[in-house]
């Protein structure tokens, strides 16, 4: 998807939010102790109801164009992007160890063997499994490894 995090060291890069930070922590302690609130509910309330509404006010600032800027997903694969992305090398017996579970890579036309090459095992949020080798998915598993299906098939 492209997505990087891409992290700020120093608070020149990160002004803005540290400047946002600075001006709670300078006026949020001192506008509580005035309203001489002490206990985490009565602050919680306070926020809510009076300091964000009136921060808001003054901050923010409308969007350039109405509607979301967020557009639907278009294509295949996403179920592949969001799982969890494990790398292994297979074993002399062409299988993967995964969690105590022997994941057996069958034959397939491409190739006789995997053995010793690193192939990525992906885990769904269903918690079945896939083992890759590059971007072709070479089997399915079920949560407890037993195999699903062996098609030598390319991501989308």
């Amino acid at each position: 998807m492209g997505i990087e995090h891409i992290a700020a060291y120093s608070l020149e890069a990160r002004g803005r939010s540290e400047r946002a930070f600075g001006t709670h922590q300078e006026r949020l302690p001192r506008e509580l102790a005035k309203a001489g609130i002490t206990d985490m509910q009565q602050a919680n309330a306070y926020l809510e109801q009076r300091y964000m509404p009136r921060h808001n006010a003054e901050f923010a600032v409308p969007a350039a164009e109405p509607g979301s800027a967020f557009v639907p997903y278009i294509g295949n694969g996403l179920a592949d992007m969001l799982s969890e992305h494990h790398e292994r090398v297979v074993g002399n017996d062409n299988c993967v160890t995964f969690e105590r579970l022997k994941l057996q890579i069958p034959a397939d036309r491409t190739r006789a063997h995997y053995v010793k090459r690193r192939v990525r095992v992906h885990r769904y949020v269903d918690g079945a499994l896939a083992v890759f080798y590059g971007p072709r998915r070479l089997a399915r598993y079920e949560v407890n490894g037993a195999l699903v299906s062996a098609s030598a098939q390319w991501a989308a």
